[in-house]
């Protein structure tokens, strides 16, 4: 019966999470304190991917150097404002491909963003996925090898900035089909 009860509560926190999670444009400077930045990156680790290839690098950035080479890649006052700014990468060679070919590595690297995203939120941590990025830029600031691909980067650290809840989200009888399309 405990068990039950620990995962009704465990299960509650992480929809809380999902449910009042916002993207965050604006950093505190607190600097993020190591436990936590070892908790959201755990939360990397023990993501799932397919047939467990985990084919991942993520390269956390918290030299101000570095985060002004990545405005070269997204110039955004904001983003490299943050303490820490975080690069999801994937490994397109060590990805498992589906039998018509489809590749995994983007959404293996997608499930892990958004469990590193949620355990940020979690631990009272923002974060902003960031898309919309020059990949060359990225790669030449960081010294990440041609056989690796950038697939987003998000900023990392406390909220200077509060936001209500999500409210334009459609509606589940939009979007859910049951038994078929």
């Amino acid at each position: 019966m405990r068990d039950v009860i620990v995962s009704l509560v465990i299960q509650m926190q992480v929809f809380e999470a999902i449910r009042t999670r916002r993207s965050i444009r604006q950093y505190s400077s607190k600097p993020v304190e190591k436990d936590k930045l070892l908790k959201v990156l755990e939360a990397v680790r023990l993501s799932p991917s397919a047939t467990n290839r985990q084919p991942w690098s993520f390269i956390v950035v918290t030299k101000p150097e570095l985060k002004e080479k990545l405005r070269e890649a997204y110039d955004r006052d904001w983003f490299v404002s943050a303490p820490v700014i975080i690069v999801a990468c994937a490994h397109p060679d060590k990805a498992w491909v589906r039998s018509d070919g489809e590749e995994y590595w983007k959404v293996d690297v997608a499930i892990a963003m958004q469990d590193l995203i949620l355990a940020a939120w979690e631990q009272g941590l923002g974060t902003c996925w960031i898309g919309a990025f020059r990949e060359e830029e990225v790669k030449k600031a960081l010294q990440i090898p041609d056989d690796v691909r950038v697939v987003a980067m998000t900023p990392l650290g406390y909220p200077a900035e509060e936001k209500g809840p999500v409210s334009n989200r459609k509606p589940l009888e939009e979007i859910i089909h049951y038994d078929g399309w």
